[in-house]
């Protein structure tokens, strides 16, 4: 956001941010920034239960792998996309 301000660029109205991890200072910044929000927890439970489990079974070949929900967080770095207008020919002329 800093280099968005040093040319000027107006956040959200010009260029739209988003962040990653939804740190605490994410919501204090100017504007408060929009970022995915993912359980760092969660994260480090499966990380603990996969390292205990062996993944690297000689058998499986493979590393075992997980999906943890994220969310979208949406704050004052981001706007809507200006609408585009496209022209559509009439195929009938």
């Amino acid at each position: 956001m800093r280099a968005a301000r040093e040319l000027r660029l107006d956040v959200p109205a010009s260029l739209s941010i988003v962040g990653f991890d939804d740190i605490e200072m994410a919501q204090y910044t100017d504007p408060p920034l929009t970022t995915i929000h993912q359980p760092i927890h969660r994260k480090g439970e499966e990380a603990v239960r996969i390292l205990l489990h062996d993944p690297w079974q000689p058998d499986s070949g493979h590393a075992e792998r997980r999906r943890l929900e994220v969310r979208l967080v949406i704050r004052g770095s981001t706007s809507q996309a200006p609408q585009t207008r496209q022209e559509v020919s009439d195929p009938q002329g």
